[in-house]
C-alpha cells in the first residue's frame, strides 16, 4: 500500500513537467492556430463549420506508419508527394484532420514523435 501511495505521489508530481513539455511542443511544432477550433475540431467559416486538415512529413517505414495510425486514424500517407509540407526524399507526406474526437490530444501525441518536426495546416474541409 505504501509503495502504491509513493508511486501515485511521484506521478502527480511529474504531471506539470509533462504538461509543460506538451505545451512547448505544440507551440513549436504546430504551425496553425488551435484557438480557432471548437471542442469538436471545427471552425466557423462563411459556409458553416469546417475541420482543418494538417500535413507533416515522416520517414518512410512500416513502423512509423503503424505508430502514426495508432495515434491518428485519420492520417493518409502519400509516398511520392512532398506537398505543402516539403517532405524530403525517403519521407512520406502524412495528412490528417481535426474532425475527430480528442483532436487536441491527437495533435499533442503527434508532436511527441521525434520524427515529426512540424505540423502545418493543409486546407479546410
Amino acid at each position: 500500500m505504501r509503495a502504491w501511495i509513493t508511486a501515485l505521489a511521484l506521478t502527480i508530481a511529474l504531471l506539470p513537467s509533462a504538461y509543460a513539455q506538451s505545451t512547448e511542443d505544440l507551440f513549436n511544432k504546430i504551425q496553425f492556430d488551435l484557438d480557432q477550433l471548437d471542442e469538436f475540431g471545427l471552425y466557423l467559416s462563411e459556409t458553416g463549420k469546417k475541420s482543418l486538415s494538417y500535413a507533416f512529413c515522416v520517414p518512410h517505414n512500416r513502423s512509423m506508419i503503424r505508430t502514426i495510425q495508432a495515434i491518428d486514424p485519420t492520417v493518409i500517407f502519400y509516398l511520392q508527394s512532398s506537398g505543402q509540407a516539403g517532405c524530403n526524399r525517403g519521407e512520406m507526406l502524412a495528412i490528417g484532420h481535426t474532425r475527430q474526437p480528442n483532436y487536441r490530444e491527437v495533435l499533442t501525441n503527434l508532436t511527441q514523435l521525434d520524427d515529426v518536426e512540424r505540423i502545418e495546416q493543409a486546407w479546410s474541409e
